[in-house]
């Protein structure tokens, strides 16, 4: 355990170099190299939660080791589970929207867009306070009309272990630290217990690798990139 926490202090330390009024902020084009002063960056995100009998359980892992995420929740799911997205607030984690139905946005009226969007919008900022809560449609899917609306920018992903297949998690883990590199954005889903438990010993075989965890918002902020409304974003280096 003690190792998890250095790791995890290491990685604090080395955010603090890049922060305002410290060294200037790699260049997005130039490559990573696995040192103090510039670790790989990396972006762990869950979708469809929350769900009190997984999400609590992950985020008292990602609190002992002290790494944030990023969670786009799905308004229906959200009922009944306030607190914990108040702890994600607290906990310094990043909130997105995922709809309110876990429907796909694509053909749909500007009414029924803002039902599943803005009704979301509208009730997580009830309960961890008025932000910027950036979208991540179900599927990866959504239309013109859709990117015009959304008021933010979209995040995709560019790692996805498809941990809803088998729940196997040997594989989910292989699936992410065998093909991950700097800038790359995790997709998991934290409905499942094997997905909570292997996103942590993901957490633990790259932070062991030197890697920093940081939120998606966290991430372009070190990168330099300027989220825009609409624009779809998967990997950011």
């Amino acid at each position: 355990m003690k190792r998890k926490k250095f790791a995890a202090l290491l990685c604090v330390l080395s955010l603090a170099v890049m922060l305002p009024g410290g060294d200037t902020p790699v260049p997005a084009a130039a490559p990573a190299e696995v040192t103090l002063d510039n670790p790989p960056l990396v972006a762990l995100t869950f979708d469809d939660g929350p769900r009190s009998s997984t999400t609590g359980p992950l985020l008292d892992g990602l609190a002992l080791r002290e790494v944030p995420a990023t969670f786009f929740l799905v308004g229906s799911r959200i009922l009944g589970n306030e607190d914990l997205v108040r702890r994600m607030a607290a906990e310094g984690h990043q909130i997105g929207i995922h709809t309110y139905d876990h429907v796909e946005l694509k053909g749909l009226s500007r009414r029924d867009f803002d039902l599943q969007v803005g009704k979301t919008r509208a009730l997580i900022a009830s309960l961890a306070g008025e932000g910027n809560y950036w979208l991540r449609p179900p599927y990866g899917l959504l239309d013109k009309n859709a990117e015009s609306w959304c008021g933010g920018p979209v995040i995709l992903w560019s790692v996805d272990p498809e941990d809803w297949k088998d729940k196997d998690i040997d594989r989910i883990v292989a699936a992410v630290t065998e093909h991950v590199s700097d800038g790359d954005i995790i997709l998991l889903h934290d409905l499942f217990p094997s997905s909570a438990q292997a996103a942590l010993r993901i957490v633990d075989a790259l932070l062991a690798r030197g890697y920093c965890f940081v939120t998606v918002e966290q991430l372009m902020a070190e990168r330099g990139v300027t989220p825009e409304a609409g624009a779809r974003y998967r990997k950011i280096n």
